[in-house]
């Protein structure tokens, strides 16, 4: 692989559509000296923000170049397309900068891999920042402490709600561009960012109106680190927290309702984080499954001032099987995660935790446990914690053959559950 100083910078702007990239990269061609090469993306057929950033170009008599890539997106199904262009582009055009403009429905973490991994593309690219440009009006509609998280998105099979896509857009990124601050009071911006701060913690927010920013806030930071970008989400500090306080508790009865059916209250952790922030989290753990058909119930309905909800699941009446949760705005997607250790033979069993001996062991349920982060600015936790508890198994329940209830979660991998305010449906898993 080619020493990576010798690799051509690249930054990607990810973002909703509407947020304001296209003005963003108009600007960034009129204001920096830098030779750029920038991809647009565009779900239709007609690459509209191409033609407005070439016509850019013509204005600024800028040495930049644009190429377009449309009728689909670059995170999947043009990603054969993406790679190939960022290789010709690389040896037939001489730029000092690659900058990538994906469509409003991309996800950023599939490109950062594109350009990131070893190969034909990554050996030529190295990551410089991966951007995620915000609504801020928009966000704070969406998510804001006085608003009803809603999809701003379609919700037919095989597609995602868009409030989902937009909390990813914002927790993979180390630059956050909170647009258009001029239709914020004081107070919004204040809430825009606390919000901001609390889905990641670790990117430099800049804020801007109608897309001005200085380019060396965005061209040539240097910022992109991805094991630390996967890292840096508010839900995964969340859990690390917990994991790392795991060691002072007493993991065979901690949270296990198995033992202690009658204090649900002691068994999860308050966390806080900084009070710049002004917003507030909290882990529920708990060592014993859900009733799926209480827990879909439960899943229907949002909780009230949480803007972010993630974790894992223990479902009665899927033995092997842990899952995934990910909610964010009015919908909730559940997918498979893997297999329990605990339902591996023996030998597999005992090696695997050989290998990782801090990991959550329960005597009687292994490493079976349902773990949630809620992050949100004005939400009830004790609410919050007492619904979910009416939603586990009850002593009769966990008496009888609990792994044998029906139920309508994912059975295969290639399966995805999404719960809203219409009937919970299985879709396509990875849409």
């Amino acid at each position: 692989m080619t020493d990576a100083p010798d690799r051509i910078p690249a930054t990607v702007l990810s973002g909703s559509l509407g947020a304001g990239k296209t003005t963003m990269v108009n600007h960034l061609l009129s204001e920096t000296d830098r030779r750029l090469a920038v991809v647009v993306n565009d779900m239709g057929e007609l690459n509209v923000d191409r033609e407005l950033v070439e016509r850019r170009i013509d204005i600024a008599s800028s040495e930049s170049e644009v190429y377009g890539l449309e009728s689909g997106c670059i995170c999947c199904g043009l990603q054969g397309e993406f790679e190939n262009e960022l290789y010709r582009l690389a040896h037939e055009l001489a730029f000092d900068h690659l900058l990538v403009e994906s469509s409003g429905i991309s996800e950023p973490a599939p490109i950062a891999r594109t350009l990131a991994q070893p190969g034909p593309v990554g050996d030529l690219y190295r990551i410089d920042a991966m951007v995620t440009v915000v609504d801020a009006p928009r966000f704070l509609d969406a998510f804001g402490s006085e608003s009803v998280p809603g999809r701003s998105g379609p919700g037919e099979e095989g597609t995602r709600p868009l409030s989902d896509l937009t909390i990813e857009q914002v927790e993979f990124c180390d630059v956050l561009v909170a647009n258009k601050r001029d239709r914020l009071a004081d107070d919004g911006v204040e809430e825009v960012e606390r919000l901001l701060r609390a889905l990641q913690p670790d990117a430099a927010i800049h804020w801007t109106t109608f897309g001005r920013i200085d380019p060396i806030e965005l061209l040539g930071t240097g910022r992109f680190d991805l094991e630390r970008v996967r890292g840096s989400a508010g839900w995964k500090r969340a859990i690390e927290h917990h994991e790392a306080h795991a060691d002072g508790h007493d993991q065979s009865g901690n949270g296990s309702h198995a033992h202690d059916s009658h204090d649900h209250h002691d068994h999860h952790d308050h966390l806080h984080p900084p009070d710049a922030y002004g917003v507030d989290s909290f882990l529920y753990h708990r060592t014993r499954p859900f009733h799926p058909e209480r827990l879909l119930d439960w899943l229907r309905e949002p909780p009230a001032g949480v803007v972010r909800w993630k974790g894992l699941l223990w479902v009665a009446g899927r033995h092997r099987q842990g899952f995934d949760l990910s909610g964010a705005g009015e919908q909730v997607r559940v997918s498979i995660n893997g297999r329990w250790v605990a339902t591996l033979p023996r030998f597999q069993r005992e090696a695997y935790r050989e290998r990782n001996p801090t990991m959550h062991w329960d005597e009687q349920w292994g490493d079976r446990e349902n773990t949630l982060v809620f992050i949100g600015t004005d939400h009830d936790e004790r609410a919050i914690t007492d619904t979910l508890d009416d939603c586990l198994l009850t002593d009769r329940e966990i008496e009888t053959d609990w792994g044998a209830f029906e139920n309508e979660f994912p059975r295969r991998p290639t399966e995805e559950l999404v719960v809203g305010p219409e009937e919970p449906r299985l879709v396509p898993g990875g849409d």
